[in-house]
């Protein structure tokens, strides 16, 4: 019975023998006398127990129960982790071939997590929990679907009663899926629920401290900011104990977005802040001695994520602890930018081995998350496979010096590789590639054929005016031909020379070139050519050249890319190599070199649906761009016809944009919807796109409620966020600037927000021209044009201006 109290008590045994001499004095020995204490059958009554817990709060008032003497886990900051435990190791068992981490199993119902149990498929319930058939109805759906577990929201009370019901109902209809609710605010009601369900997840950022404070306090030492700590034992112990009593499992779920105030002041807005806040949560649990818990460390943002993860991985090694990892992009948005943002991120943890269950968070009905969830899946899972594993043992050996703790670009940022212009260059070719990232589009001759390149022009992104391309924002950088054009075919000749005039590149084999030579073009050359025959492998009519390397060269043969004169090398990668790591691999070569010498990723994509090629890209190539190896990617049909040209470029650019590598238009963060959504989220956030799409480098968070919004949309320049039925609030930042703006004018309200803060542009207008046609309108001295404003950087009439001769003029 001493030990039965020490715990309930959340003290040692010598604490409690204390604590229970006092108490026999004051309530007499009946409740403890030798049956008591002999047999442990016989517990203390439930008066005798809440006057033991009411002394222990006057004692702990006092100051007689120090929670300071709790064990745990030394501060970062002071290097007391670093002289105990050593310092970080690594973030994954293995940098050179896919090893699954290992873990300990955790219990959930009828599903296990952990590293010798399949990956886990979850989603999260879109339904109002007080709508017990509603959302068993979902459930069961979800079940169907091919989900082993679904989430469900739970704001208060009347929601953990509904909890109750939905549980009971869905075994009655024959579903024993394990049900997870998610929580914040309220420890209380946490308690009431896990009698129901067989998880519960509790953020640390507000689970102990209430509604979103943005208030900074400053800690004067790291003792000042740990001292802090007894308000988190306080609120978190009694479900952990309840937990531990029902054999419930926990998910501690960290988002960026969502630290605390007091974790922000000491550590900032970091993911370090968010290791050490789920840090402190598992230390209270594993002072109860339990286990039963897996760790998320969510992120809008796949750059943040993917280093909070890494780190969290690395922490948990040297530490000794081996608990599973839950991995999620939150707030991913909707369609194929929140497919590619997810692939990017969890596909890049699990290509290292990290991960044991993940959910695709998508503003979409749950039932729409499965088949991105269960490919990820797949993927995972097809890393570890022998014919995976054998390519991946197939790259020759290097080091791995890759820093995870911090983002470092191995070869220096991008604008110190772009190319530069030269005396006597004819056409400007600073444009081949971008300071932010570049997207080079692959055309085919039939898109080059007569007739066809007024359309090519659309494809390709380019603004006309007149029938004249111009460079728009998201134009691919440069074009890439595996067949030039024949030299009689006017039309295309002349279309590529357009593009050169306006910075465009034009890379062609150089095979190519020195049967159809094109003027001012790039030449691309294999490295093992260029190595053997030097500058004679460059055609003579080519302005620049590019390399080919297929990761089968030796280091010495890589180092020669460092003094080689090429303006770029194409990253066209064995089918016998892993991508990843012979990728890793080339990066490792040229950074001894102090090369500077750009990386374009190619990529060839098989015929597919459109999402699942996102999928396929974000964790082919985004699993690099995210460790800063590589500078663009060349996105070509496997097959002729399985993808349109446009289709492709626009998936470039989104695959950079998820990459947080160039921005090409407006970064949504919308949540995924759930029970306390406010609004319809689906209908709003395609309003709000709709209206605001087109403005780049603008970032609009669409948060269905005050949980979600402002903390989690840390990266947003504008918030959109429910805060009663039917109202919502609008910020600037974490700045809450209108309130209670009825749904009806809130997205038109946005719009003025944007505009008063100067972010705001009008759509371009298009060029009204039939498909392959090209317009040459005649203007007089009186008549006007309109112009895109992407051509000048400006919009609106273009006037035919003359000169009148005069003492300055003798021209017109």
């Amino acid at each position: 019975e001493i030990q039965r109290i020490s715990q309930r008590l959340k003290c040692d045994q010598m604490e409690s023998c204390k604590l229970v001499l006092a108490l026999y004095l004051l309530v007499g020995a009946q409740a403890f006398g030798p049956r008591a204490l002999t047999r442990r059958s016989v517990a203390p009554s439930r008066s005798t127990l809440d006057d033991i817990t009411g002394a222990q709060d006057k004692l702990t008032s006092s100051g007689a129960i120090d929670t300071s003497r709790l064990v745990w886990t030394p501060p970062v900051k002071s290097g007391a982790r670093d002289a105990q435990f050593g310092p970080l190791r690594d973030y994954c068992p293995d940098r050179y071939s896919t090893q699954r981490r290992k873990t300990r199993t955790v219990t959930c119902g009828p599903i296990k997590f952990g590293s010798e149990h399949a990956l886990v498929r979850q989603t999260m319930g879109t339904t109002d929990t007080r709508d017990v058939e509603a959302t068993i109805q979902q459930v069961m759906r979800c079940a169907d679907e091919g989900f082993d577990l679904v989430r469900i929201t739970v704001q208060g009370m009347k929601e953990a009663d509904a909890c109750h019901r939905i549980r009971e109902g869905l075994f009655k209809k024959g579903y024993d899926i394990p049900l997870c609710a998610d929580m914040h605010f309220q420890p209380k009601v946490a308690i009431r629920v896990a009698e129901a369900f067989e998880k519960i997840r509790i953020n640390p950022g507000n689970f102990a401290d209430g509604r979103k404070s943005f208030v900074e306090k400053v800690y004067e030492s790291e003792e000042d900011y740990v001292s802090e700590r007894g308000y988190l034992v306080e609120a978190f112990t009694p479900l952990v104990e309840k937990c531990k009593e029902l054999n419930r499992c926990m998910r501690i779920g960290t988002n960026h977005g969502s630290l605390s105030a007091r974790v922000l002041s000491f550590y900032g807005d970091t993911p370090r802040g968010m290791v050490e806040s789920a840090l402190e949560f598992a230390d209270i649990a594993r002072q109860s001695d339990y286990h039963n818990f897996v760790f998320s460390m969510k992120a809008s943002n796949p750059l943040v994520m993917v280093q909070g993860y890494r780190l969290l991985a690395a922490e948990m090694d040297r530490l000794g602890w081996d608990y599973p990892l839950h991995l999620g992009v939150t707030e991913a948005g909707e369609g194929e930018d929140g497919r590619m943002k997810s692939a990017i991120g969890i596909g890049t943890l699990l290509s290292d081995g990290l991960g044991d269950t993940i959910r695709v968070s998508l503003t979409e009905d749950p039932e729409y998350e499965y088949t991105p969830c269960n490919r990820l899946a797949e993927i995972g899972k097809a890393c570890l496979e022998p014919a995976s594993q054998a390519k991946q043992l197939s790259v020759p050996a290097y080091t791995d010096t890759r820093d995870f703790t911090a983002f470092d670009r191995p070869l220096g940022p991008i604008v110190d590789l772009l190319p530069t212009q030269k005396e006597g260059d004819e056409v400007d070719f600073r444009g081949l590639l971008h300071r932010d990232g570049s997207v080079l589009s692959v055309v085919t001759p039939s898109d080059l054929a007569p007739g066809n390149v007024g359309a090519l022009y659309k494809k390709l992104g380019f603004k006309t005016a007149v029938g004249m391309p111009f460079k728009d924002i998201a134009t691919s950088d440069s074009v890439v031909l595996m067949t030039s054009p024949e030299v009689g075919n006017e039309e295309a000749r002349t279309a590529l020379r357009r593009m050169q005039e306006v910075g465009v590149g034009v890379v062609v084999p150089a095979s190519e070139l020195f049967k159809k030579p094109i003027p001012n073009s790039v030449a691309l050359v294999d490295l093992a050519e260029h190595l053997k025959s030097g500058a004679k492998a460059v055609p003579p009519c080519a302005g620049r050249f590019a390399l080919t390397v297929r990761g089968t060269e030796s280091d010495d043969e890589l180092k020669a890319i460092k003094d080689s004169g090429a303006v770029m090398v194409v990253l066209a990668i064995d089918d016998q190599l892993s991508r990843l790591h012979a990728s890793r691999r080339i990066v490792e070569v040229l950074k001894q070199t102090g090369s500077k010498v750009p990386l374009i990723h190619y990529y060839s994509a098989a015929k597919s649906e459109p999402y699942a090629l996102a999928l396929e890209l974000g964790v082919a190539v985004g699993s690099l761009l995210i460790d800063g190896i590589g500078d663009g990617v060349c996105l070509e049909a496997a097959t002729a016809g399985s993808f349109e040209l446009d289709f492709l470029r626009t998936t470039s650019f989104g695959l950079l944009q998820g990459s947080r590598m160039r921005n090409t238009k407006t970064e949504f963060v919308s949540c995924p919807s759930c029970g306390r959504t406010l609004f319809d989220l689906q209908e709003v956030t395609a309003q709000i796109s709709e209206r605001t799409g087109h403005l780049p480098g603008v970032a609009i968070a669409i948060m269905g409620c005050i949980v979600n919004g402002p903390g989690e949309m840390a990266d947003a320049d504008f918030g959109y966020v429910g805060s009663l039925p039917g109202k919502v609030d609008l910020y600037v930042g974490k700045t809450i600037i209108k309130k209670g703006i009825k749904n009806e004018v809130a997205c038109e309200e946005l719009v003025e927000l944007i505009k008063e803060y100067g972010m705001w542009k009008e759509k371009d207008v298009e060029e009204d021209e039939e498909e392959g046609a090209v317009a040459q309108p005649e203007l007089s001295a009186d008549e006007t044009a309109q112009l895109p404003a992407s051509v000048w950087g400006w919009g609106g009439p273009a006037y035919r201006i003359t000169w009148v001769a005069g003492p300055r003029f003798n021209d017109r």
